[in-house]
C-alpha cells in the first residue's frame, strides 16, 4: 500500500467510526460498519458495509438517512461518488449467524 492510500485509509476509517458513532444511536438495530477498497481503482472500488442486528430492525430503518450520513462524511474527506447507493451495502448479524454459523470472514469472501 502507498503511502497515500495509508493516508486516505486512515481517514476512511476515522469518517466511518463517526458515521458509526452516529448511527448507533440515531439507528434503531444499527451494531457496526465496515469497508473494502482496492486502491488502484478508488473511489469506484469503495464499499461500505452497515450491519444491523435483525432483518426486521434493518426493514424499518430509513435506509436514506444512512446513505446520507455515510456520503456527507465521505465528502468531508474528499470522497465524492457519483452514486452512494451503488458503494453502500446492508446485512445482518441474523443472516450471518443462520447463513455462515456467524462467520464475517467467510461471509465477506
Amino acid at each position: 500500500m502507498r503511502k497515500t492510500d495509508k493516508k486516505m485509509d486512515k481517514a476512511l476509517v476515522k469518517a466511518l467510526t463517526e458515521v458509526c458513532e452516529i448511527a448507533l444511536k440515531d439507528f434503531d438495530g444499527f451494531e457496526w460498519i465496515t469497508h473494502f477498497v482496492h486502491y488502484d481503482n478508488f473511489p469506484e472500488s469503495l464499499s461500505v458495509v452497515c450491519i444491523f442486528s435483525t432483518n426486521e430492525q434493518l426493514k424499518k430503518t430509513e435506509l436514506g438517512g444512512i446513505y446520507t450520513l455515510i456520503n456527507e462524511k465521505l465528502l468531508s474527506i474528499g470522497v465524492k461518488l457519483k452514486d452512494i447507493r451503488r458503494h453502500v451495502d446492508f446485512d445482518t448479524e441474523e443472516n450471518c449467524t443462520n447463513e455462515n454459523s456467524g462467520n464475517w470472514k467467510e461471509r465477506f469472501k
